[in-house]
C-alpha cells in the first residue's frame, strides 16, 4: 500500500505547490472512514481509493482531483455525509465526490433502470466539472485491474458495461490509451478464447519481426535527420480489442491484417508533420487509399494526427502516425491534457471547454439526452450519441456535420435542425437522388429535400441512427397520435351535444374534464379519441354537468332468455344475441325490437370476420338482424341514428374447425427479400396467404395488403405480433373494409403492383 508521503511526493513531483494539508488530511479521513473494511480480494478497502489517486497522478491532476480520488467511495459506501465532506474539504470537492455516488434510495424496478438514472446522474455531474469523468474512469480502471476477484457473473457484468459504457467514453474524450486498457480487460472476461489467441499471435510477430522494426526505426530516423527533421520513431503494437473489432468488422482472418505492428512519428511542429509525409512518399511507395489527414480535420475527440501507409523496407507494409508532441499528448491523455495542472491554478472549465472541442461538444450532448428522454430510452439513446465511430459529411455549402457510422440522410436532415428532419422527403448525395436508408460514408455531400406538409413514419425509427433523429421522430409521431385522437374525440363530444341540443362553454369543459379525471378538456379529448374513456362515461358524466335527464326504458325480448341472458335464433347457431339494459328507444329502435323473434333472420355484413372478433348486431324494422364486426367502418354512420342495437357473441360450442378470410396491412421497407421475409412469418404461424396488393407509398417504403386465412383471433393475433416483431416493417394492422374491398378487386387509385396467389 501506498503510504501518505509517497503520494504527496508523487503529486508535488509535477506540481511543486501542492497542498500538502490538503492531500494529508483527505488521506487520514478516507482511512478512518473505510476502517476496516475489506475488498473481494481481501485486500484492506482503502487501498482501491489510494490507487485511483495513483492513478490520477499519473494523468497529473490538481489537488482537489487527488483528494476526490481518495474520498470518492466515502459517502458511498460509509457513514460519511456529504455535510461532513463540505465542511471538511469544501463544496467544490463535496460536489464532485456527491456527483460520483450511485443513486440507491430510488425504488427502481430493474437493474437496467438503476444503471440509466445512475448514468443519467454521473453524465449530470460531468457536464458541470470535467474532473467528476477523469475520477470516474480511473476508478473504473482500477476496478477492472481487480475484477478477477469478483464472482464470475459479476465479472461478466461490469466487463460489458464497462465495455458499452466507460471504454467508449473515454475514447470520445480522446484518453486513448486507457480507453485501449478498459476494452482489453474487459475483452478478457467476456471473450477470454480470442484474447489468448490473439495475444499469442502478437507474441509471436513481435517476435518474429524484431529485427525489422529495429531496421525500420533506424532507416526512419536517419532519412529524417538527413532532411534537417528532429524525429522521435517508436514502434507500437495494436491493443487486442482493436485486432479483434477490425478482425469482426472486415470478416477476414487475422493473418490478413497488415497494421497490427506500425510506427508512430513525433516531430516538432505541424510544418514538419507535413515535411515529414513528403519526404516518406517521396521515399517509399505509398499504399493507395490509406492515407488520412486529421491535423486538417480533427477527429471528434481532438485527436490530431497524419496516417499513412508504405512499402518499406523488406517489401513490408508499414502503418505511420505522424503527429507533433503536443498532438501526441492529447492522444494518450485526451481531455485530460487539458484538465492538467498549470502554474498552480486548479483545472478551468471555461479553459478547458475552449481548448477541448470534445468536452465542449460532449457537454451538448449531455444537455439533450438529459433532457425529456424517458429511462427505457436513455442508455439507448446514449450508446448512440456518445459512443460510435464517426463519419464527415457536407451541406451543399460547405458545412461540415459529423455523424456516428450507420447514419442516413434522415440522421443528417436533423443534425441540421429538427424542422429539417421532420419534413425530410428525399435526398440528393453527392448529386444524385437516392432512398433515405442510404449509408453515409466521410466526404459525401448531402442536400435534404423537403416538404413542408410532411411528417415524419414511424419506420424512420428503424432507420435513423442517432438519439437525437429518433427522439425527434417519436416525439413527432406521438404529437400526430395526439392530433388524431383529438380530433376524434372532439368529433364524439360534438356529436353527442348535438344530440342532446346543448352547448358546453370553457368551465363546463373544464368541469367535464375534471369529472372524468383529466388535467384540461383537450387531455380529455385526446383520452376520448384513444378509447381510454368510452363514450357511455362521458354520456354520463355530460348529463351531469348540463342536467340532463336520461330516458331509460327496460325492453322486454318476445322470445326465452337463457339463464345468462344470451339467446339463439334459428338458423344462427355460430352467434348468441342479447339486448342489454338501457337499449336505445327511439320510435325505429322499439318498432324493431317489438319485431324481434325466435324466426328472425341473420345476416353477416362485411368480410374478414373471425371468431373471436367483437361483434354488435343491428335491427331495423321489417329487416333481418345484421351482425357487424366492431371495427366495421359501417357503424360509425349508424352510431347517433334511431337503431336497435343488440350484443352478439359467438356460440363457440358450436363452432366448426374452418378457415376464415381476413385482411391486414402493413408498411415495409424497399430492399430485397422483404417480401420473402413477410410470407415467411405468416407461414411460422401456420396461416395461408390467399392474395396481396403491393404499391409504392415512397422510394423507401411499400405499403402490403394480404389476404390470409386463420382459424380464430387467437391465431390471428400471433399472426400480428410476429410481423411486428420483425425488421423492417411498421403499421403492422389488420386491414379496414376499403383495403378489404382493395384486394378483392386487385385496383387500387389505377396503380397496382400484383402478385399471384401462393397456393
Amino acid at each position: 500500500m501506498m503510504r501518505q508521503y509517497e503520494l504527496v511526493e508523487r503529486v508535488q513531483a509535477y506540481n511543486p505547490n501542492a497542498d500538502e494539508q490538503l492531500l494529508n488530511k483527505a488521506y487520514v479521513y478516507a482511512m478512518q472512514k473505510h476502517g476496516s473494511q475489506k475488498r473481494a480480494s481481501g485486500d484492506p478497502y482503502f487501498n482501491h481509493p489510494l490507487e485511483v489517486a495513483a492513478i490520477l497522478t499519473e494523468l497529473k491532476l490538481d489537488d482537489a482531483s487527488i483528494a476526490v480520488g481518495l474520498l470518492h467511495d466515502t459517502i458511498e459506501d460509509t457513514d460519511a455525509t456529504r455535510a461532513e465532506i463540505d465542511q471538511l474539504f469544501g463544496g467544490e470537492i463535496g460536489t464532485i465526490v456527491d456527483g460520483l455516488t450511485k443513486i440507491d434510495r430510488l425504488n427502481l424496478v430493474s437493474r437496467e433502470e438503476a444503471q440509466a438514472e445512475n448514468l443519467r446522474k454521473l453524465l449530470l455531474a460531468i457536464s458541470q466539472d470535467v474532473r467528476v469523468l477523469l475520477v470516474k474512469l480511473a476508478d473504473r480502471l482500477h476496478n477492472m485491474r481487480t475484477l478477477q476477484f469478483m464472482a464470475p457473473e459479476k465479472q461478466r457484468r461490469i466487463a460489458q458495461e464497462t465495455m458499452d459504457i466507460y471504454a467508449p467514453l473515454a475514447g470520445r474524450m480522446g484518453m486513448q490509451d486507457m480507453r485501449n486498457e478498459l476494452e482489453d480487460l474487459s475483452f478478457r472476461i467476456l471473450q477470454p478464447d480470442h484474447y489468448a489467441a490473439i495475444i499469442a499471435r502478437l507474441e509471436q510477430i513481435q517476435e518474429d519481426n524484431r529485427e525489422t522494426i529495429d531496421t525500420i526505426t533506424a532507416e526512419l530516423t536517419e532519412r529524417l535527420a538527413e532532411a534537417g527533421i528532429a524525429a522521435r520513431v517508436k514502434a507500437r503494437v495494436k491493443s487486442p480489442y482493436s485486432i479483434f473489432s477490425k478482425i469482426e468488422r472486415k470478416s477476414i482472418a487475422m493473418e490478413q491484417l497488415s497494421d497490427m505492428i506500425g510506427f508512430r512519428v513525433v516531430v516538432g511542429s505541424p510544418e514538419e508533420c507535413y515535411r515529414t509525409v513528403g519526404l516518406v512518399h517521396t521515399t517509399w511507395k505509398v499504399v493507395p487509399g490509406r492515407f488520412k489527414d486529421y491535423i486538417s480535420v480533427p477527429k471528434h475527440n481532438d485527436y490530431q494526427s497524419i496516417h499513412t501507409t508504405i512499402v518499406g523496407p523488406s517489401r513490408q507494409r508499414v502503418e505511420l502516425q505522424i503527429r507533433t508532441e503536443d498532438m501526441d499528448r492529447v492522444a494518450e491523455f485526451g481531455i485530460a491534457a487539458h484538465a492538467l495542472y498549470k502554474d498552480g491554478a486548479s483545472a478551468n472549465l471555461g479553459r478547458i471547454e475552449m481548448e477541448s472541442h470534445a468536452y465542449g461538444s460532449l457537454r451538448q450532448t449531455i444537455s439533450h439526452l438529459t433532457s425529456g428522454i424517458s429511462t427505457e430510452d436513455f442508455l439507448e439513446y446514449t450508446k448512440l450519441e456518445l459512443f460510435q465511430d464517426q463519419v464527415f459529411c457536407f451541406t451543399p455549402r460547405g458545412r461540415l456535420i459529423a455523424l456516428p457510422r450507420g447514419a442516413t440522410p434522415i440522421d443528417f436532415a436533423y443534425s441540421l435542425h429538427t424542422d429539417i428532419g421532420d419534413t425530410c422527403v428525399g435526398a440528393k448525395i453527392n448529386g444524385l437522388i437516392l432512398p433515405l436508408v442510404t449509408q453515409l460514408r466521410s466526404g459525401d455531400e448531402v442536400e435534404i429535400l423537403r416538404d413542408q406538409n410532411h411528417r415524419p413514419p414511424s419506420n424512420w425509427i428503424g432507420i435513423a441512427a442517432t438519439g437525437k433523429a429518433r427522439a425527434a421522430i417519436r416525439r413527432a409521431v406521438r404529437l400526430a397520435a395526439a392530433q388524431r385522437a383529438y380530433a376524434l374525440g372532439e368529433h364524439v363530444l360534438n356529436m353527442m351535444l348535438e344530440r342532446e341540443g346543448v352547448m358546453l362553454d370553457e368551465s363546463e369543459g373544464k368541469a367535464l374534464a375534471e369529472a372524468l379525471e383529466q388535467q384540461s378538456k383537450r387531455d380529455l379529448l385526446v383520452a376520448v379519441g384513444e378509447g381510454k374513456i368510452g363514450s357511455e362515461p362521458l354520456s354520463v358524466a355530460l348529463a351531469q354537468i348540463k342536467g340532463i335527464r336520461k330516458r331509460r326504458r327496460k325492453l322486454e325480448l318476445p322470445v326465452a332468455d337463457t339463464a345468462d341472458g344470451w339467446f339463439a335464433l334459428r338458423g344462427s347457431d355460430q352467434f348468441r344475441f342479447r339486448v342489454p339494459g338501457g337499449q336505445r328507444s327511439g320510435p325505429r329502435a322499439k318498432a324493431a325490437l317489438a319485431q324481434l323473434d325466435f324466426h328472425t333472420p341473420v345476416t353477416v355484413s362485411g368480410e374478414g370476420i373471425v371468431p373471436g372478433d367483437r361483434l354488435v348486431g343491428i335491427l331495423e324494422p321489417d329487416n333481418p338482424l345484421t351482425v357487424y364486426p366492431i371495427h366495421s367502418d359501417a357503424l360509425t354512420a349508424k352510431h347517433d341514428s334511431d337503431l336497435a342495437w343488440v350484443d352478439v357473441r359467438w356460440n363457440l360450442a358450436r363452432a366448426e374447425e374452418h378457415l376464415y378470410p381476413t385482411v391486414i396491412s402493413m408498411e415495409s421497407v424497399n430492399r430485397p427479400g422483404s417480401l420473402a421475409q413477410i410470407s415467411s412469418a405468416i407461414a411460422a404461424c401456420d396461416a395461408n396467404i390467399n392474395n396481396l396488393v403491393m404499391r409504392m407509398i415512397s422510394p423507401d417504403f411499400h405499403q402490403m395488403i394480404f389476404e390470409i386465412e386463420v382459424r380464430d383471433l387467437a391465431q390471428l393475433t400471433d399472426v400480428l405480433a410476429t410481423l411486428k416483431r420483425s425488421p423492417g416493417l411498421s403499421a403492422v394492422q389488420r386491414a379496414g373494409l376499403r383495403e378489404a374491398g382493395m384486394i378483392s378487386t386487385l385496383e387500387w387509385d389505377g396503380s397496382v403492383d400484383r402478385s399471384g396467389r401462393d397456393g
